[in-house]
């Protein structure tokens, strides 16, 4: 039977004493876990919390990532449960969550060393070295990106369970990100911007999704929540989605001409602006596969949402915005990601006046 408590997995019983019991179980078939304490104290969610971090903990099942009940203590297993069960860990933005989380129960899935049945999810804690998590990096070589995420999240954790007196070091401050070159998401030129303007005239959804995303520079996790509740005597205001939990960061824009006739002459939802075919707001991922596919539509395979951030960042900074400047406009908290885009404008500059002292 379910609990009436706002929690998912949670059922009872009676033993045959008569005795309820309170348990967590994630699906028919799984094994379950007692929770003792009492429902809506702090020690009930806890137990709570502390039950579905183990669930989702990983237990060696081939290459895949399985479930495991209840970790050994003092183990990278452990360590993980209790990191995932921390409030630090519940303050962190939605996204990052799921992706520290599979990046977690990735690492202790993977075997200790090959032809061994023993994963990193029991290696002990007072074990745990530098070398050993060299290990984790370089088996994801291949994906330079993935094997980034790996020491970028168990520094994390680390660094987490230092403070708590759960490890007595760090370990993942010899390990070091490995370097690679990326061009990243394909910035879309002028002429792509305006092949998609020709194949979706102004009044289709797909135009104002166009607009907004080149007008205001904002990601698309941020564009789909834009409303009339946002916009207030020609300014558009709007709190960041990105880092909202830790850093939170408003932007103020002004709404260009050109934006609001777009604005004016496009259907638009009661809550935010773009909505789906149902009506209801979109998600991240749900608008950048349907705004994917409107590039397909247009002929333009290489293109996607954030790229056009991208190109408006490339373009703001060759037009002469400052490093400053781009960080107001794009929401960056890093100076240096905005000066990657002014030192590249700089140069394309310095080329262009330079030119001319090549001649005789």
């Amino acid at each position: 039977m379910k609990l009436s408590l706002n929690l998912p997995y949670l059922h009872r019983d009676v033993d045959r004493h008569g005795n309820e019991r309170i348990y967590f179980r994630r699906r028919v078939g799984a094994a379950k876990i007692r929770l003792r304490a009492k429902p809506g104290t702090v020690e009930f969610a806890k137990e709570y919390d502390a039950a579905r971090a183990g669930l989702q903990a990983p237990k060696e099942t081939g290459n895949k990532v399985g479930l495991i009940e209840r970790p050994t203590t003092g183990t990278l297993g452990w360590l993980c449960t209790r990191y995932l069960a921390s409030a630090e860990f519940a303050r962190l933005g939605g996204s990052t969550k799921i992706t520290r989380r599979r990046v977690l129960m990735a690492c202790i899935a993977e075997l200790i060393a090959p032809q061994q049945k023993e994963t990193f999810e029991r290696f002990p804690l007072d074990k745990v070295s530098a070398k050993a998590l060299r290990v984790l990096r370089d088996r994801k070589c291949d994906l330079p990106g993935a094997a980034n995420d790996r020491v970028k999240v168990l520094r994390a954790m680390y660094s987490w369970a230092v403070e708590r007196d759960l490890v007595d070091s760090n370990p993942t401050l010899e390990l070091k990100r490995i370097r690679y070159s990326t061009t990243g998401h394909h910035a879309w030129t002028p002429l792509e911007v305006e092949q998609f303007e020709t194949r979706h005239a102004i009044g289709s959804k797909a135009r104002l999704a166009l607009a907004l995303l080149v007008w205001t520079g904002l990601r698309r996790s941020d564009v789909i929540r834009i409303g009339r509740q946002h916009v207030k005597d020609g300014w558009l205001k709007l709190p960041l989605h990105k880092n909202s939990e830790r850093s939170p960061v408003t932007v103020e824009l002004p709404i260009a001409p050109e934006l609001k006739a777009i604005m004016d002459a496009s259907p638009v939802g009661e809550l935010t602006y773009l909505v789906t075919e149902y009506g209801r707001p979109f998600t991240a991922a749900g608008f950048g596969q349907w705004f994917r596919d409107r590039c397909d539509e247009a002929t333009l395979p290489q293109c996607s949402a954030h790229g056009l951030r991208k190109a408006g960042a490339v373009r703001a900074a060759e037009n002469g915005a400052t490093a400053h400047e781009l960080m107001a406009l794009f929401g960056w908290l890093s100076l240096a990601e905005a000066q990657r885009y002014t030192r590249s404008a700089d140069r394309r500059t310095l080329a262009k006046n330079a030119t001319r002292l090549l001649a005789r």
